[in-house]
């Protein structure tokens, strides 16, 4: 049951503060790839370290912008608190193109990419939401109350797909970021991050050919082909271009999707369209 990400992390932390009062949780993402893995374990323990120091603090990790994307939200620096760790003046959401060239410009020092992984007490992320989403809060309630008891599966069938659907970043970090009684902490992260929850990210994962073409299917034949990714999910299948540049072609048994691929942050556009004409099962 889908109901964006401050639902499926408030309930993991309704629980969580259920059976530890004090517990600290982290949120990782499962579509990145980060290297080297002990660095990254590193920077992940300070930011146990700084939620464990600073009770009101929600903690994100930063990534130094390589692009001006708009695919990511962007953390405003201040002051730097314990150690390497910074302040977030604001979190902002994923830009306009003219924004993100000057997110960009700025440099490292003042913005980061929000990496979408997270460290704080689970009391902390709860009493947030409940400050800023107290309908959510309360649904919560309700499932953390029947949790571990004969109606817990009974209870989280009737609230969470009534919940609002709505993302941490709007429903909790953005909010947090103006709130004097919350404090945003950015742990920065010199490493190397690709977030594959983009076509064009996937096609850096990629083996690349001469001409500059990502090969992510078993069975192509590109010709007069380059700047083009191709995937698909069936070793049998062939995908055959000609004449073709800067393309993201993937096929599924359930779909085939070709576009520019300057157009690929708009893919999410295209899924919900072909959700609403076709139903959410298609793409």
């Amino acid at each position: 049951m889908g109901r964006d990400t401050v639902n499926a992390l408030g309930f993991c932390a309704a629980v969580l503060q259920k059976t530890d009062p004090e517990a600290v949780m982290g949120v990782c993402t499962a579509d990145h790839i980060i290297e080297p893995v002990e660095k990254f374990r590193e920077l992940f323990g300070q930011g146990f370290a700084l939620a464990e120091q600073h009770p009101n603090a929600l903690v994100t990790f930063g990534i130094a912008p390589t692009a001006a994307s708009t695919a990511y939200g962007y953390l405003q620096l201040g002051e730097t608190v314990s150690g390497t760790a910074r302040v977030v003046e604001r979190f902002r959401e994923k830009p306009d193109a003219p924004t993100a060239e000057q997110f960009f410009v700025a440099g490292a020092d003042k913005y980061l990419w929000n990496s979408g992984m997270f460290v704080w007490r689970a009391a902390t992320l709860l009493d947030c939401i409940r400050r800023y989403e107290p309908e959510i809060y309360g649904g919560l309630m309700r499932i953390a109350e029947a949790w571990g008891s004969s109606k817990q599966q009974q209870v989280l069938a009737e609230v969470y797909p009534g919940l609002k659907k709505i993302s941490v970043d709007f429903a909790v970090m953005e909010p947090a970021s103006r709130d004097p009684q919350v404090k945003v902490l950015a742990v920065p992260m010199p490493l190397k991050w690709v977030d594959v929850g983009s076509w064009n990210a996937f096609a850096e994962t990629c083996p690349h050919d001469e001409s500059g073409n990502a090969l992510g299917a078993a069975r192509y034949l590109l010709h007069r082909t380059q700047r083009t990714l191709v995937a698909s999910s069936d070793s049998k299948h062939l995908i055959a271009t000609l004449g073709c540049e800067d393309l993201i072609i993937v096929h599924t048994p359930d779909a085939t999707l070709v576009c520019r691929a300057d157009q690929a942050e708009n893919i999410k556009e295209l899924h919900k369209l072909a959700g609403q004409k076709f139903g959410e099962a298609v793409i």
